[in-house]
């Protein structure tokens, strides 16, 4: 991305008072957010609000000074391989099989990578790229959220 797009981003998140931008794309993605100064709770608990970025989050965020300029993100030679849908995440076709994919596998484009169920229908997620199985983000028999990375994949 280039410097002038990174700016004009800056200068939409100032115009229309948003706290952050995010877009991304098959190869990158950039977020561009202001510096928002947050309370700590009387009670002393750690409260994180669902506007604040999650921890692995925070580290990818592209800060935004006074003056408008911004620092694009490294880009990740992992690609998040993400929900497309609502449902449970489930490794294995059944609760006895080997998972259909783990950790430093070789995934083919169309290779079954889980199953998420929804609405008592089992939906086959397949790969959209070849690559290497990185890390599975998400616990077997976990509900998963639209969007929501399930596997890093090295498409390298």
């Amino acid at each position: 991305m280039r410097e002038n797009e990174i700016r004009k981003l800056a200068a939409i998140l100032r115009e229309e008072d948003l706290d952050e931008i995010e877009i991304r794309g098959p190869f990158s993605s950039i977020r561009v957010a202001r510096r928002v100064a947050v309370a700590a709770p009387a009670s002393g608990e750690i409260v994180q609000s669902a506007s604040s970025p999650a921890p692995a989050e925070a580290a990818a965020e592209v800060p935004v000074d006074e003056t408008g300029a911004v620092e694009e993100a490294p880009a990740a030679s992992f690609e998040e391989v993400v929900s497309p849908m609502v449902g449970t995440f489930y490794r294995a076709s059944s609760p006895g099989a080997e998972p259909f994919v783990a950790v430093g596998q070789r995934v083919e484009v169309g290779e079954v990578l889980c199953i998420i169920e929804a609405m008592k229908l089992m939906n086959e997620i397949e790969a959209e790229r070849s690559g290497i199985i990185q890390k599975v983000l998400v616990e077997n028999a976990q509900p998963v959220e639209f969007g929501q990375p399930l596997f890093l994949l090295d498409s390298a």
